[in-house]
């Protein structure tokens, strides 16, 4: 799922005075360089799909039918192109199509900033960033299954217009977060930069964490899992273990996004203090 509480964390706060000056500005490098390859990122994403340099119909894909067993239960998870773009509007349908050939343009840049955060376990490791190395772990390798696991492992799935969707919210938020990062190791805390890294997260959480959950999924077998003869549920042996792995992901993942979700709000809360009341002109 998307990354909140990662190396660098100094939400809000200043860095520590303890921290050695070669280490200040090791980490200072290293978040003004990730938020400049994620920049990057989001720029050849946004340049493919609305065609900005004339050159995004060169990249082509043959998308794959995943519609998968639970689409037989829920049709609305059916990802073939066809069935998503009849119900798009006419002016976001070329957006669409684009989309679906994304990660031909952006998924090897993609792949290349994302697996940097690997280091970021070794920064809380070393106790040069005060995350906790289990959460920071945990958060670091679920972007690089998605990346290496998924992606780079399920061919259909490089087809699926959410690929674009996952990575717009991976990099608009990192951006942000990388360059607050910086700033703040520098001393600097721009109030702007500050709303923007605690309340973006209301849409782009969500369309980051969901993008991945149904990615995890159209990587499912088309064959059910188990039959039922004589009221007796019986493995198809159609599904491997890391289908079965999988699947469970994408139960567990929606859970996950909910606790995740409340939480950034709460921290919201401490860091912006509560909505402000409107004000009422006194009689």
């Amino acid at each position: 799922m998307a990354k909140e509480s990662k190396s660098t964390k100094q939400a809000a706060s200043k860095p520590q005075k303890s921290t050695p000056t070669p280490v200040k500005v090791y980490l200072v490098a290293y978040n003004a360089l990730s938020a400049i390859g994620w920049a990057y990122v989001l720029t050849l994403l946004l340049i493919h799909l609305f065609d900005l340099d004339g050159k995004s119909g060169s990249f082509t894909g043959a998308p794959k039918s995943a519609t998968g067993f639970f689409s037989r239960i829920l049709p609305f998870l059916d990802s073939k192109a066809g069935a998503v773009q009849s119900n798009l509007p006419p002016w976001l349908k070329p957006i669409h199509t684009r989309a679906t050939t994304s990660y031909s343009r952006a998924g090897a840049a993609t792949a290349f900033v994302q697996s940097f955060a690997a280091l970021e376990v070794l920064h809380a490791a070393l106790g040069w960033v005060r995350s906790p190395v289990p959460t920071t772990a945990m958060q670091v390798a679920s972007r690089l299954f998605l990346v290496w696991g998924i992606m780079a492992q399920f061919i259909g799935v490089r087809t699926n217009a959410l690929f674009a969707s996952m990575v717009f919210a991976w990099s608009f938020t990192e951006v942000i977060r990388y360059t607050f990062y910086a700033l703040n190791l520098l001393g600097h805390n721009p109030p702007s930069l500050l709303w923007l890294r605690y309340t973006t997260f209301y849409i782009l959480y969500p369309l980051g964490a969901g993008s991945e959950a149904f990615l995890m999924y159209f990587t499912l077998p088309d064959a059910a899992p188990v039959t039922f003869a004589h009221s007796i549920p019986t493995l198809t042996g159609a599904w491997s273990l890391g289908d079965y792995g999988r699947a469970i992901l994408f139960i567990i993942w929606w859970p996950g996004l909910y606790f995740m979700y409340t939480y950034m709000i709460s921290q919201r809360r401490k860091i912006l203090g509560p909505a402000k009341p409107p004000k009422t002109k006194s009689p």
